[in-house]
């Protein structure tokens, strides 16, 4: 690696307290922590541009029920991607927070489609989306 390249991003108060707090009680450095965290970000996401032929798996979705519409836009785009959409489990996390676990199986280029449309949603917070090739 040559060089570092120097970044600026905006962060709510509490979710920076939250990370520095975590980020001493490990031993790291806040850019190190930054950097391991995109990292993940990369590996979890990588699939999106490789995966081929079918696949099933989970799309977890933590979004917060504060957001007007937002319940109604996840809905929205699960039922355009019915035939792909095996399954989806609805969580109240608290009051103001719900968890959306989706089962899904089918092309990986659909999967794909479906997985963005949902991570890109305006009131998500968090989102893992984990998948395996499968034989149709």
């Amino acid at each position: 690696m040559t060089g570092v390249a120097r970044i600026s991003i905006s962060l709510p108060p509490e979710l920076l307290k939250e990370f520095d707090g975590l980020v001493r009680r490990l031993g790291f450095e806040r850019s190190q922590a930054v950097q391991r965290a995109m990292r993940n970000f990369i590996t979890d996401y990588r699939w999106l541009e490789k995966a081929e032929g079918d696949v099933a798996g989970a799309i977890v979705v933590v979004y917060s029920h504060e957001k007007h519409g937002v319940e109604e836009e996840l809905t929205d785009i699960q039922h355009h991607y019915l035939e792909y959409v095996k399954s989806a489990l609805h969580i109240h996390l608290d009051e103001e927070h719900c968890m959306l676990i989706i089962a899904v199986k089918g092309p990986a280029s659909e999967v794909r489609t479906l997985a963005e449309k949902l991570l890109s949603t305006e009131g998500v917070l968090q989102s893992r989306v984990t998948v395996i090739s499968v034989k149709s």
